[in-house]
């Protein structure tokens, strides 16, 4: 039998990463497997945020290797795209995870 200080380390929300996990961000690396390849002004208005906010999460997650940021043009307007790294890819397979088996403690019926 294990006791409490062995369940709240086991306890899947402790596995949460809160690089990943904060709203913003796990938006944008949803939007962004999704899409492959997402643009700024894209990702802008689907997760409602102003540029300026959408810009410091997108410096988030670079800095921690989750996103790579494509500057370029297309045609003469200045574009931005984004894309996972395969590091991104796994860090929200693994929070998805972690977020699965927090649904199933709580959906879980308790014991008697």
């Amino acid at each position: 039998m294990t006791d409490q200080s062995d369940q709240r380390d086991q306890h899947p929300v402790n596995g949460l990463d809160d690089v990943v996990h904060q709203r913003v961000r796990l938006g944008i690396l949803t939007v962004t497997h999704q899409a492959r390849r997402v643009e700024f002004g894209f990702l802008r208005t689907t997760l409602e945020l102003t540029a300026g906010n959408l810009g410091q999460h997108l410096t988030v997650l670079e800095k921690a290797a989750l996103i790579h940021i494509e500057k370029g043009y297309e045609g003469r307007r200045p574009r931005t795209w984004i894309t996972l790294t395969p590091a991104g890819d796994q860090a929200l397979r693994e929070e998805v995870a972690q977020l699965k088996r927090l649904i199933q403690q709580i959906e879980r019926p308790e014991a008697p």
